[in-house]
């Protein structure tokens, strides 16, 4: 898939806004509420957002000051991502808004006139500026999810899930080798439909092993939003098969999907 990198940054933009406008809706009481991911608020959804939005617009400006911050929360024995949520759980939802406004404004200044194949450092695994952006279009709309399911809301698809689906192709050797799995030596042809009816493609349509279906599903399985038994995507051949009930799109340790039936992460 091509990189534009303007276009990707707009979609990023219009990513965020969707979730700015359900967040700017919320009661205190609004902001409180359980998510799908176990021990989370909706709260506690935003401020991740926020607070990994600095630490990308950090990686592109300081790298070395990232790399100081990053080896000491990930030095932590547990769930580097729930130190983080507890940290700013006395904010209120009117501070944790104002700052998220703040944090992405910052980072689609910043990466503006970055090179897109720049490395920039993270959490594990280095990426490209490219990467990193679409890591926070895809974490923009996974916890969007989450927030609107905690809202009993639902979101409608946009064709900015291809850029997600496109992270969750690539992560296909991750999701095996974060957990000391061999990797499957060919990965599975992928087709997914589009909220417009048309077709994503990836692979090699002469695989024997592949994974079709819609486009929201496979976002939502990649981004362990939900069981891939709870989808109607077609997995033809163990490999792809293996890969859905272990598929991670976002960076960090290895984590379990939610179990069926349980619009969960974690």
């Amino acid at each position: 898939m091509a990189i534009d990198f303007p276009g990707l940054l707009k979609d990023l933009e219009a990513e965020s806004t969707e979730l700015d406008v359900r967040l700017g809706g919320l009661t205190q009481e609004g902001w409180t509420l359980d998510t799908p991911a176990q021990g989370w608020t909706v709260a506690d959804q935003v401020s991740h957002l926020a607070y990994f939005d600095d630490a990308a617009t950090l990686t592109s400006v300081d790298s070395d000051r990232f790399r100081i911050d990053a080896d000491e929360l990930m030095a932590v024995e547990v769930d580097f991502a729930s130190i983080v949520a507890e940290r700013y759980r006395s904010r209120s939802g009117d501070e944790l808004l104002a700052w998220f406004r703040e944090a992405r404004r910052n980072l689609l200044a910043t990466f503006g006139p970055v090179d897109p194949s720049a490395r920039l450092p993270w959490y594990g695994r280095s990426m490209s500026a490219a990467s990193m952006v679409t890591a926070r279009l895809m974490e923009t709309w996974a916890h969007g999810q989450d927030i609107a399911d905690a809202l009993h809301q639902t979101v409608d698809p946009s064709m900015r899930l291809r850029h997600i689906a496109h992270l969750g192709v690539l992560t296909f050797r991750f999701s095996f080798e974060s957990r000391g799995l061999a990797v499957p030596s060919i990965p599975p042809y992928v087709a997914l439909e589009a909220p417009d009816g048309s077709e994503w493609t990836w692979g090699d349509p002469t695989t024997p092993f592949s994974v079709s279906g819609q486009a929201l599903d496979f976002c939502r399985v990649v981004t362990q939003r939900r069981s891939v038994e709870d989808t109607e995507l077609v997995r033809i051949g163990a490999p792809a098969e293996h890969w859905l009930h272990i598929a991670q799109a976002f960076a960090g340790p290895p984590t379990l999907g939610p179990r069926p039936g349980y619009n969960s992460h974690g």
